[in-house]
């Protein structure tokens, strides 16, 4: 993963982000017995995860061609030598 930069856009730290500071919305209002804040703190986690696929689709995430594996035989690697 480390060669494809996987998660590295901004749009993944963004989606992520606002997923993280939903699920910490939600975990504290589940404590307080509070459920209509846990459902709020969920919608904010499907909020997150909504944003990050529309900035991914406004080109703010990995290219379509990131995915390709760089080497994957012995044969590959011999002809990217040379």
């Amino acid at each position: 993963m480390a060669g494809s930069s996987h998660g590295h856009t901004p749009a993944a730290w963004t989606g992520v982000t606002i997923a993280f500071i939903g699920f910490c919305v939600a975990g504290v209002f589940m404590v307080m017995a509070q459920p209509a804040g846990f459902w709020a703190g969920m919608a904010i986690v499907v909020i997150g995860g909504i944003i990050g696929w529309i900035m991914s689709a406004m080109g703010m995430g990995m290219p379509k061609d990131a995915h390709k594996p760089l080497v994957t035989t012995k044969a590959e690697a011999a002809d990217a030598k040379s």
